[in-house]
């Protein structure tokens, strides 16, 4: 398996989804926009409001997944990666993924207490394409 590939093919999504856990222990599944940030296969940042309902199910149950796709004319290919998703306030892991237009979702900045960092943590994976599925660690 090339994991290079795989993260090529990350890199080019626009969108991703993210997966976490509710009171029930259903998985509760939300579209977002691709990850700020990405080490490798290991670690992917995403930002967030604090009050959202994902950070406190994240809170209660750190079990997550991602999932990145792409659906051509002929050919699907998709990349879940499971693993566990981490709330960070800090101001420096908040300051790292800030972007310039952010103030758009939050009004006081990069200090706005309503924004957080999503950290997922990548254990293993599963790789789709041309009829095929294979599953990966991640170390």
């Amino acid at each position: 398996m090339d994991l290079k590939k795989i993260e090529k093919f990350i890199d080019k999504q626009k969108v991703s989804f993210i997966c976490s856990i509710d009171n029930e222990n259903y998985p509760n599944v939300k579209a977002m926009l691709k990850p700020r940030k990405r080490n490798g296969l290991k670690e992917f940042y995403f930002s967030t409001n604090t009050s959202s309902m994902r950070v406190k199910q994240y809170q209660k149950n750190s079990n997550a997944s991602i999932y990145f796709y792409h659906k051509g004319l002929i050919k699907y290919i998709g990349v879940m990666l499971k693993g566990t998703m981490e709330v960070l306030t800090d101001q420096e892991t908040k300051n790292m993924i800030w972007k310039t237009g952010d103030t758009l979702f939050y009004k006081k900045g990069v200090t706005d207490p309503d924004y957080c960092v999503l950290k997922f943590t990548a254990k293993s994976g599963r790789y789709y394409c041309d009829l095929k599925t294979e599953s990966f660690d991640i170390k």
